[in-house]
């Protein structure tokens, strides 16, 4: 059986058992190449001490150690070291930025990830493995012949945001839909806005500004909710502002643009469901 069809299984509120395919990063024995020929695999007691000194080394900015202490803890099978190495490649965060690595690793949580282990206290890492390999695998990575396979991207944004509620998640499906894939999905605003909503509601900025700028215009033959909004793009902006991250520019110009074909009963309004919003949550 697919994901695609054990997802839609699971939306009809039966969650089946799901086991990833290997990798094709993979060894035979499911660990990563680099970090089984890594000379460091003999200097640890266990996995788990070797996490904990490559967050000290982290912490201190001794990379190298830290690098060899998370190999030797990804290699045991640790999630936690394996999410690390892939936001560190991902990054370039005291390595070389090398995303065939990180798509390497991120692979690696996803292929051996157990969702019959009741006992995880790395589901924030696992479902950030699953929204990775989904950006990786909707773009593909010409160097190491990684293909772009939406349909695989789309798997692992609707197992994200189904299991783990994971707002990333949430807001890619939602792009899905206002974008089309050719073979994965068809565009649909009205689903595109579902999974916005609920990105949103988790403080998805980037999610809140979509949401609000399609609900000012209206979308897909649906009257615009001016007012709602603006609400969600006031929110945007002021979290855009506050973060001063350069990638969310295009927040504050969003915003500009739409307050200002905004009537004063728009902004009135907007600041209602604002108050509202903030003493809900």
């Amino acid at each position: 059986m697919s994901l695609v069809h054990r997802t839609a299984v699971l939306l009809a509120l039966a969650l089946p058992c799901w086991a990833p395919a290997a990798s094709a990063f993979d060894g035979a024995d499911g660990l990563p190449q680099d970090a089984k020929a890594s000379g460091a695999l003999s200097l640890f007691k266990s996995s788990s001490q070797a996490l904990r000194l490559g967050m000290d080394g982290y912490r201190s900015g001794n990379y190298k150690t830290s690098v060899e202490a998370f190999e030797y803890a990804a290699a045991n099978g640790n999630p936690l070291a394996r999410w690390k190495l892939g936001r560190m490649y991902a990054a370039g965060d005291g390595v070389p930025q090398d995303d065939d690595k990180a798509y390497r690793y991120y692979s690696q949580i996803v292929n051996t990830y157990d969702e019959d282990d009741g006992d995880r206290r790395d589901l924030s890492a696992v479902s950030d493995a699953f929204v990775a390999v989904g950006v990786y695998s909707l773009n593909g990575l010409p160097k190491t012949g990684v293909k772009a396979d939406p349909e695989r991207a789309l798997e692992m944004f609707q197992y994200a945001a189904l299991n783990f509620g994971n707002a990333d998640a949430q807001y890619n499906l939602a792009r899905l839909y206002l974008d089309g894939a050719d073979g994965a999905v068809a565009k649909d605003s009205r689903q595109a806005v579902r999974w916005l909503a609920l990105a949103a509601d988790k403080g998805h900025l980037q999610a809140q500004a979509l949401l609000g700028h399609m609900l000012f215009s209206g979308f897909d033959g649906m009257p615009p909710q001016r007012a709602r909004g603006l609400m969600w793009l006031t929110m945007a902006r002021d979290a855009a502002v506050l973060g001063k991250d350069p990638k969310d520019a295009w927040i504050v110009d969003l915003y500009a643009k739409t307050a200002a074909s905004a009537t004063d009963s728009d902004r009135q309004v907007a600041s209602l469901y604002l108050d509202e919003h903030h003493k809900r949550n």
